[in-house]
């Protein structure tokens, strides 16, 4: 099967909002793959955004991306049925006061599923509660017991199930994105020589305004990250 990445409603959104939705174009041909979306993910980021006000320039660079294949949407019932499954286990997996908590919702359960089908390299998403699901899920017990200030128990049965079904998926972030993005040099547009003989630490400024950029958009990453990136990229 051919090398993929999936994408969640959140990293596109990220990667919008701070203008840099066109470096999808050249970091898929970098990655010489494909990039999907699920439908639901197609929903949030273009049907629906286009019957507002507020975000309907936004959906219409996506669409474009859409129409013009950098990202392939994908629907099927093997991903319905997929996503039902892991519906079911993550949001009946932990309980607090007898009920179990609702912790994911259809969408990035959606990404998932379609990323477990695909066998893809990574899924792309920024939230966290996702990210604990699948990279940390008893850690996703401490944070629930620490938001409900209550006992949290697990459905043990549904929790292993659960486990089992995302092992194999990797995650990435826009975080990630943008700072591969710069090391490959696709940011080098924003800064002139001029400016830069001028302004000799203007690259880092520029790394730096990027990962603050997706971090203030919704991205799950610490100011401790984003401080060893710079580190390192200096």
């Amino acid at each position: 099967m051919p090398r993929c990445l999936v994408f969640d409603t959140g990293p596109v959104i990220s990667l919008t909002t701070n203008n840099l939705l066109w470096l999808l174009k050249p970091l898929r041909k970098q990655f010489n793959g494909d990039f999907y979306i699920s439908k639901r993910v197609k929903e949030e980021l273009v049907e629906h955004p286009l019957t507002t006000k507020k975000y309907k320039f936004e959906a219409l660079q996506v669409l474009k991306l859409v129409m013009d294949d950098i990202l392939t949407v994908v629907d099927n019932k093997e991903i319905d049925d997929l996503t039902d499954q892991l519906m079911d286990y993550a949001n009946k997996s932990f309980k607090a006061y007898g009920n179990y908590i609702s912790v994911l919702h259809r969408g990035e359960v959606e990404s998932l599923a379609l990323a477990i089908h695909l066998g893809a390299e990574a899924l792309v998403v920024d939230e966290r509660t996702i990210r604990k699901v699948v990279e940390s899920p008893e850690d996703l017990m401490r944070l629930l017991k620490h938001k409900l200030h209550t006992r949290v128990t697990i459905d043990q049965k549904n929790f292993r199930r659960l486990k089992e079904m995302v092992k194999k998926v990797k995650l990435i972030r826009s975080f990630e994105l943008v700072t591969i993005s710069f090391e490959l040099g696709l940011l080098d547009k924003y800064i002139t020589e001029e400016e830069r003989k001028k302004y000799p630490n203007l690259s880092r400024s520029l790394l730096e305004g990027v990962l603050w950029g997706v971090k203030l958009n919704g991205c799950a990453v610490t100011e401790r990250e984003i401080a060893q990136v710079l580190k390192l990229e200096s």
